[in-house]
């Protein structure tokens, strides 16, 4: 039944913007499109519903979809969305410039002013350096190595300061309503 609808859905459906939505996953999360669809698959469709020949399909050969696990290292590039970057230009320029395994480029999270991305924790120095000085639509890489547990969130410390500054304003004689 779900080959049956897939069929349908494939032949009779625009699925231009869910491919680009798929790839854009696959590239953010560094994940294998087959790992993709077999999420998806999981979250929209009953398990149980699926027939014993489909689960234990033995004409295919299992698709080892597993990384070795590399110790990776988080990473910020002082590049973002308003420099015009995108996944694919991050991943080409780090594989061309540093050598590292287009696979083992991961979590990459594009902000306004800046990117974050896995890295492995391998990389030498001499390639480290030379990553600060990698320009990118005329902009410098500038490349740091975050340190773990820097997760601090901005606006919730702003607010709370704003609160204990206002509650610690003393008034002073100009704000006194004079009787007469």
């Amino acid at each position: 039944m779900l080959k049956i609808r897939l069929q349908q859905t494939l032949i009779s459906k625009d699925l231009a913007p869910h491919r680009a939505l798929a790839k854009s996953i696959v590239d953010e999360m560094g994940i294998d499109a087959f790992d993709l669809a077999a999420a998806l698959i999981y979250l929209c469709h009953d398990s149980s519903q699926i027939p014993a020949e489909e689960k234990n399909n033995n004409n295919q050969t299992p698709i080892d979809c597993s990384h070795p696990e590399l110790k990776m290292v988080r990473y910020r590039l002082d590049v973002g969305s308003q420099n015009q970057i995108t996944l694919e230009t991050i991943k080409n320029l780090l594989v061309n410039e540093s050598g590292v395994d287009k696979n083992n480029i991961r979590n990459i999270t594009i902000q306004g002013q800046y990117t974050l991305l896995d890295l492995p924790d391998n990389m030498p120095q001499d390639i480290f350096l030379h990553l600060k000085t990698v320009e990118i639509n005329q902009h410098k890489l500038d490349i740091k190595r975050v340190k773990p547990g820097n997760t601090k969130r901005r606006g919730k410390n702003r607010s709370r300061r704003a609160r204990q500054r206002h509650s610690k304003i003393v008034h002073g004689p100009s704000d006194q309503v004079n009787g007469g």
